[in-house]
């Protein structure tokens, strides 16, 4: 290998261990997520893939998942998404289509990716969907940096 993919290489990495921390950090306070049984399934630098099974003090009066919840899926997979990159970050913004209804006992699954990001800015994209592979929602945010650090430097980064 040459000294550049080592270099390379040796950068990934810190980036990978940095979204982890900068995830778990997150995640510890997180007290609505996890109330809702929302678990961190993969991360990685401006990727979140988040989990949760749907229950039935979840579920409206036509019997669906209530939109609400499917939207905190969502925003949560966003939230951990845009603070990857260990800077403070919170939603500017979010919109979300409800294009499948989510049913007690489904397992709903939500892939958040960036697509854009600035020094203070961010757009992201996250897919709600069921354990059949069906698309539920699609979220789109903005996110917006507020300054500071969820990892202190030189705390396991």
């Amino acid at each position: 290998m040459s000294d550049e993919t080592l270099k390379c290489a040796a950068v990934e990495t810190e980036a990978q261990r940095l979204a982890e921390l900068s995830a778990e950090a997150l995640f510890a306070s997180d007290h609505a997520s996890r109330s809702l049984g929302i678990g961190i399934e993969s991360v990685r630098p401006g990727f979140a893939r988040r989990r949760m099974a749907v229950r039935t003090d979840m579920v409206n009066g036509h019997g669906m998942c209530h939109g609400g919840i499917v939207f905190a899926l969502a925003d949560s997979a966003f939230a951990v998404a845009c603070n990857t990159h260990n800077a403070v970050t919170v939603a500017a913004a979010a919109s979300i289509d409800f294009l499948a209804p989510a049913h007690v006992h489904d397992e709903l699954t939500a892939e958040a990716h960036e697509l854009w990001r600035s020094k203070r800015s961010g757009i992201y994209e996250v897919t709600v969907f069921n354990q059949r592979c069906e698309t539920i929602a699609l979220f789109r945010g903005r996110s917006h940096c507020v300054g500071g650090q969820l990892v202190a430097a030189g705390h396991g980064a």
